[in-house]
């Protein structure tokens, strides 16, 4: 039984769950992700390892609303189980294979933005952890959409909030904190990751690269079955084709065609709005704090 523990309501339409699932805790890196499904006829649902304790036997996973299937898991209540949890699966982030000396001489930059602020959790905890130097630029739509600020802030170094409206933090696009950042020189940054939207990632990408600063992006966002068998995630990398759920989901940045990833992210968009849609008007439901 995948059993769901706690759930807090991050924001109307982000929903956090920590759920039963020790042999999958057991195993988990930062960089990893899961399928869930809430039924044994359900749609596999691949989601970002935001947290795991080996001790609890728990993992968290964090939901946003996009299609009917994501509507049904945030649906759930405490106290339910899941129908499956399978993982973890994917290649973790690099620099769970560095020592921990190598780690210690590096500085890290992550640029988190909406919902990818999550996935960015556990890597800067690993890091934090282990004693290295870790900036953090979260971006949201407005200050209601900022999630794990707290969370963070007690495993980084520095945190940097900017919000499009101005209602929190710094007024802006995360590109402009990261090239102020970048400009300013006072710190070197060795490495850069960025989890988010595949637009905010693409632009990252053009900001830091006149830097020659390494950067690595997640296209967990693509995933749909998890196994490579779909091939909804076919990615062009370096001019080669590879699979986000198998190969990645983390790649080099400025291999990345976000063009090519961008057109593919789409494609379904208005199949999983209209099953979004026909999901509350049957159920007649709304998610509430």
């Amino acid at each position: 039984m995948f059993t769901i523990l706690t759930k807090t309501v991050l924001t109307p339409a982000i929903v956090q769950m920590e759920v039963l699932a020790p042999r999958v805790a057991a195993s988990a890196l930062p960089g990893q992700f899961l399928i869930v499904r809430t039924h044994p006829l359900g749609e596999r649902i691949p989601l970002t390892i935001c947290d795991y304790d080996r001790k609890k036997g728990t993992v968290t996973i964090v939901t946003q609303i996009v299609g009917a299937s994501s509507h049904k898991i945030c649906e759930l209540e405490e106290g339910a189980s899941f129908a499956d949890v399978v993982g973890p699966l994917g290649r973790p982030s690099d620099f769970v294979e560095y020592s921990e000396e190598k780690l210690r001489n590096q500085r890290y930059l992550f640029v988190a933005g909406g919902l990818g602020t999550a996935p960015v959790y556990p890597q800067v905890k690993y890091l934090y952890e282990r004693g290295v130097a870790v900036d953090v630029v979260i971006g949201a739509k407005s200050k209601d959409y900022v999630i794990f600020e707290q969370q963070m802030q007690a495993v980084c170094d520095h945190l940097y909030v900017c919000t499009d409206d101005g209602t929190y933090g710094r007024k802006g696009l995360v590109t402009d904190c990261v090239r102020e950042l970048l400009e300013d020189g006072a710190v070197h940054y060795d490495q850069a990751v960025a989890i988010g939207p595949m637009v905010m990632m693409k632009y990252v990408a053009l900001t830091t690269k006149p830097f020659d600063l390494p950067l690595v992006v997640s296209l967990n966002t693509l995933m749909v079955d998890g196994t490579g068998m779909c091939g909804a995630c076919r990615v062009t990398i370096a001019g080669k084709t590879k699979f986000a759920c198998v190969d990645g989901p983390e790649f080099n940045a400025y291999e990345v065609d976000f063009d090519e990833a961008i057109r593919r992210q789409s494609m379904y968009r208005e199949q999983e709005v209209e099953a979004n849609h026909q999901c509350r008007l049957e159920n007649g439901q709304e998610i509430r704090k």
